[in-house]
């Protein structure tokens, strides 16, 4: 691919996972409120290491 295009495909991808992350968080939580701080640490580790393949993308196209 040429361009920027697999930037914006990467930046697709990423927000669909978050989005899939997000969703996996909140019925964790629905499922086991106790377990709120654990799922929420984790659950910004995960975004957090999605998110990093936004830069990886960003840093082919120098």
């Amino acid at each position: 691919m040429s361009g920027s295009i697999h930037v914006g495909l990467a930046a697709m991808g990423v927000g669909i996972g978050i989005g899939l992350t997000g969703l996996g968080m909140t019925s964790a939580v629905g499922r086991n409120p106790g377990a709120f701080t654990q799922v929420l640490v984790h659950g910004i580790l995960a975004i957090a290491l999605t998110e990093a393949i936004v830069f990886y993308a960003l840093y082919l196209v120098h």
